[in-house]
């Protein structure tokens, strides 16, 4: 889908160097990721910890809550980006999923019937039952293969005990034609303390890394996209040591990584909050080939949070802070305890 004459306009004044006065169109992508903050269904496995969220449970999960829910995930998912790409985003990595089902639910929601997404999803080893995903545009991604990368971790005071979280997954495909690499991440929360639970994410960022360094040994100028919820802000050192994500492009050699992210947290801005402060923890990293201002492949145009004011607590002490879809023992009609980001690809119109 070509891109209106407004946003033509303001790419070719930002990138007036490059193109001089000739105007140019631009195909746009919107890639995007989201925490659904658990997704579940209504039945009860006996295999995970998932008995909180049935008829009977604790939380007294409904059908009729599940349905609400999954229309509320469906709407924020279609309006991320709409604005510039006029299309719901082609890429979607999901986290805080119970099942494939749930996606499946989740993708028939009228709102994104007609964007007809497929779904990449591995059931994870995690305790709680949760899960990552790819949703993505059948019709402009190709998936060319997908794999998941266990974590094993162990108890820092007890190291014979496992601790048992969420993979990483890994989808290769091709965008309008494009080759590329996705990982969507959803690292070890900080229970237990943020410095005490530190090691669990830098584990994770060593993981993201390997898995990387694989394929830049392959290609590399390969283009790759790391995103999720880390756990961790920008500016923590499982992102900015391990995993070796830059804040600044030009600090960003051949085969490194910009984080985009970063230069948002510093502005104060955050995707969730907690005593009111602000974190980041949910990134989208891009790899050095996505910098390119050639823009004849798929190239990073922008980065944003999806922070509508309609995904805000309207009022009471937490006004402003996302408004999540349960709190105090209910059911509250919102959406998460996370907002959306998302990234904003552009290419040539040949």
């Amino acid at each position: 889908m070509q891109i209106k004459p407004v946003f033509i306009l303001f790419i070719f004044s930002a990138f007036q160097v490059v193109f001089g006065q000739k105007k140019q169109d631009f195909k746009v992508v919107t890639v995007a990721f989201y925490n659904l903050e658990n997704l579940f269904d209504t039945i009860n496995d006996p295999i995970t910890f998932d008995d909180d969220r049935t008829p009977e449970g604790k939380d007294h999960w409904t059908e009729a809550i599940y349905k609400d829910k999954l229309k509320n995930m469906a709407g924020v998912i279609a309006g991320i980006g709409a604005e510039v790409a006029q299309n719901s985003p082609v890429i979607v990595g999901v986290a805080e999923i119970e099942n494939h089902q749930v996606l499946e639910d989740l993708i028939s929601q009228p709102v994104l019937l007609e964007d007809n997404y497929g779904i990449v999803h591995y059931d994870s080893p995690d305790r709680r039952g949760i899960d990552v995903a790819l949703l993505y545009q059948k019709d402009i991604f190709k998936v060319i293969k997908s794999k998941v990368y266990e974590l094993r971790l162990y108890d820092a005071e007890e190291p014979d005990k496992r601790v048992y979280t969420r993979d990483q997954l890994l989808v290769s495909g091709l965008l309008d034609g494009d080759k590329v690499h996705i990982l969507v991440n959803h690292w070890p929360s900080r229970r237990g303390g943020e410095a005490r639970s530190s090691y669990k994410r830098e584990a994770a960022a060593a993981l993201n890394r390997k898995i990387i360094d694989s394929i830049q040994s392959s290609v590399p100028n390969a283009k790759i996209m790391t995103m999720g919820d880390f756990n961790d802000d920008p500016t923590n050192l499982s992102i900015k040591n391990v995993l070796d994500a830059k804040g600044e492009r030009e600090q960003v050699k051949s085969m490194g990584f910009f984080n985009p992210m970063e230069a948002i947290f510093k502005t104060g801005t955050g995707t969730l909050a907690y005593r009111d402060n602000w974190n980041l923890f949910d990134q989208i990293i891009l790899s050095a080939p996505l910098l390119d201002n050639d823009f004849k492949t798929y190239c990073f145009y922008k980065a944003g949070i999806y922070n509508k004011a309609f995904l805000s607590n309207p009022t009471g002490r937490y006004k402003g802070y996302p408004y999540r879809s349960f709190a105090n023992g209910s059911y509250t009609g919102g959406y998460s305890d996370h907002f959306p980001v998302y990234v904003y690809l552009i290419k040539q119109v040949k």
